[in-house]
């Protein structure tokens, strides 16, 4: 039975029938009879199509090429080599020491030892944006392992959470998908499978239990789309759908293709009479007939010339083309793919046919701006502050690094600024000079401008300095910057 809402009309009374005058999109008429939404909360939406949705969107990243794109150019504009800390304290010496230390440290960072933290950065956005969410494990370890800060990452893939697990907990707490809240609502431990639930090579060993682990032990990675969202969603979820239904016509028209290129041809005959039986045109034999009375196919093999008995006839296939809709329907889907996805068509496809450099800086700085949201948003906010508190934490009780007033000014110290790898030049000649003049006009700092490379000033300084020196012992004199000319656009190609 449809459901009537109603609304305040300007005396203040409700009345049902107003809705018709608010939103088309909220009508109940003949065109939206079939229209189905529900107003469930998003943990009631989501929570149940996860296995699913994770499911296929892997297996779409595996088997098609345009959903491995996807997240592959997603991924490698997002983190790239990685999204690097500057220490913002005053103390150059401690800046200096901090880094080096943090230096040493991301070598060591994996638990599984197959990367560097910058790596584990790549994997771990990498599974947010093909599964939803990833959830990293910080792992203290004994100061005999000779790690130079006893702490290491565990990145887990989200089915280590139970995403059905909803119950009360022994201590008065609530379970919300494999979370544990306390009655202020704060997240205080996640249970967690020792193995993959769903690894094969585990499920004989014993190691399939839940275990109660503290939420200070534990980093959840997701993008939140909606208040109160407690599991994240693959990227892919949108397009899935669409995607598989592309690729099954993909499939269909290159099959098409693949029969048309086979180069058929049929040889008709008379009927014979019934005393008379059929002779090979060439050879004058009798032709031979397999059991159920059909004679065998003759390979066509090129420059043949075949004489055909008298009343016979050749008649070729005709199998019908890939059309000339095909290229306009792709890329029409291949649009919807890319928007659904949050990728520019250009980066989904490679398609750069009539775009110019202008229109290619307009889809590019939209698409950065979305990425850059996500870097510092999500991936700075959730994995690289908590991880660099963590270190700072074990650096200093390990002995590692000694601050003997950490415990009172430890927000201090923990003050960082996170850089991610800067983007590539559109136009390097314009786009350098435009950060000379932003410089120069005051509207911006070399360090700044270094910071938006993914460099530090000081250490370019500190380089730029040493090659100097060392150009002035041997006797060489290279053009400095301010003997750099300006080049007029007009000189531009």
């Amino acid at each position: 039975m449809a459901r009537h809402y109603p609304t305040l009309t300007r005396n203040g009374f409700l009345l049902p029938s107003n809705i018709k005058a608010s939103y088309e999109g909220a009508g109940e008429g003949r065109r939206s009879a079939s229209w189905e939404a529900t107003d469930d909360g998003i943990n009631s939406i989501n929570t149940p199509a996860l296995r699913n949705l994770r499911a296929r969107s892997r297996a779409a990243v595996r088997n098609d090429p345009y959903a491995f794109n996807v997240i592959d150019k997603r991924v490698s504009n997002l983190i790239g080599t990685g999204i690097t800390p500057r220490p913002t304290t005053d103390d150059a010496e401690l800046r200096k020491l901090q880094q080096q230390l943090w230096d040493d440290w991301v070598d060591e960072s994996d638990a599984d030892e197959l990367t560097d933290f910058y790596g584990m950065q790549a994997l771990v956005a990498r599974t947010v944006e093909t599964a939803g969410e990833c959830f990293v494990r910080l792992r203290p370890r004994s100061p005999s392992e000779g790690l130079a800060v006893p702490l290491q990452l565990q990145a887990l893939a989200p089915e280590f959470v139970p995403h059905d697990k909803f119950e009360m907990a022994k201590n008065g707490n609530v379970i919300r998908a494999g979370i544990e809240f306390n009655p202020a609502g704060k997240r205080v431990a996640y249970y967690m499978y020792l193995s993959h639930p769903r690894d094969s090579s585990s499920l004989n060993a014993g190691y399939n239990q839940l275990v109660r682990v503290p939420a200070t032990q534990v980093l959840h990675i997701f993008e939140p789309m909606e208040p109160g969202q407690l599991r994240g969603v693959p990227r892919l979820a949108p397009v899935l759908k669409r995607l598989r239904s592309l690729d099954n016509y993909d499939d269909a028209v290159l099959f098409r293709q693949e029969v048309a290129n086979l180069f058929a041809g049929f040889i008709k005959r008379p009927a014979p009479e019934a005393t008379q039986q059929p002779r090979d045109p060439v050879t004058g034999q009798l032709l031979s007939t397999d059991r159920d009375g059909f004679t065998p196919m003759v390979a066509l093999e090129p420059g043949t010339m075949q004489e055909l008995g008298p009343g016979e006839e050749v008649e070729f296939s005709t199998p019908p083309d890939a059309g000339n809709n095909y290229p306009d329907f792709m890329r029409q889907q291949l649009m919807a793919a890319a928007a659904g996805s949050g990728t520019p068509y250009e980066i989904l496809t490679g398609d750069m046919r009539e775009v110019n450099d202008r229109a290619l800086r307009v889809v590019l700085n939209e698409f950065r701006r979305r990425l850059e949201q996500l870097q510092f948003g999500v991936y700075v906010h959730q994995l690289c502050r908590p991880v660099r508190a963590a270190w700072m934490d074990m650096a200093v009780l390990s002995g590692a690094l000694v601050l003997e007033d950490y415990a009172q000014r430890r927000r201090e110290y923990l003050r960082t600024r996170w850089v991610p790898q800067g983007w590539a030049y559109i136009q390097p000649v314009q786009d350098v000079q435009a950060r000379r003049m932003e410089v120069q006009a005051g509207f911006g700092s070399r360090s700044e401008m270094c910071l938006r490379n993914g460099y530090d000033a000081e250490t370019i300084d500190t380089e730029n300095a040493a090659d100097l020196a060392r150009s002035t012992d041997l006797g060489l004199n290279y053009t400095t910057l301010d003997a750099i000319e300006p080049i007029d656009d007009k000189e531009l190609p």
